[in-house]
């Protein structure tokens, strides 16, 4: 029969899979990442003509995608016990802690378009929605990369990655 117990603190954190340092780490690595991408693109915005229709657009874009990588991958080798979860969550950190950077850059514009409606929002539903799920997939995919590099590069006999 079993018998049931308290458990300790040190016994409950060292089953947690969600290492809050690590993923704000990695948050704020994507967040380092992901400013000068967006600052390049206000930068473009305004001194182009037709930057809507550029191709500029589209990289910046990919670009902005790309960082959740690291963010993640980061994020994965702080916490190597559940590299899946924090590199997600790190990505989806990394897209929070982004947009209030994005309405700030909104709000330092001449133009004004609309936040949320209008002809042309800054922000549609379907592009957050999209963002949050592109965000956490590519830091999820980050920390599945990070992981696998461990793998093949060997394990420490403590099971923190080598480097």
């Amino acid at each position: 029969m079993r018998q049931d117990r308290a458990v300790t603190a040190p016994e409950l954190e060292s089953r947690a899979a969600v290492r809050w340092p690590a993923v704000i780490r990695g948050a704020l690595l994507g967040l380092a990442l992901i400013v000068p991408i967006t600052i390049v693109g206000a930068i473009l915005d305004r001194s182009m003509d037709n930057f809507d229709n550029s191709g500029w657009r589209v990289l910046l874009a990919l670009l902005i995608a790309l960082t959740f990588v690291p963010a993640g991958a980061y994020a994965a080798r702080l916490a190597p016990a559940a590299p899946l979860t924090n590199g997600a969550l790190a990505g989806l950190g990394t897209f929070v802690a982004w947009l209030p950077l994005r309405v700030l850059i909104w709000l330092t514009r001449d133009d004004r378009p609309g936040l949320v409606s209008g002809r042309d929002p800054v922000f549609r539903p379907g592009q957050l929605f999209g963002f949050l799920v592109i965000s956490t997939a590519l830091g999820m995919l980050g920390g599945y990369l990070a992981s696998r590099q461990w793998r093949v590069s060997g394990d420490d006999s403590d099971g923190s990655p080598t480097g």
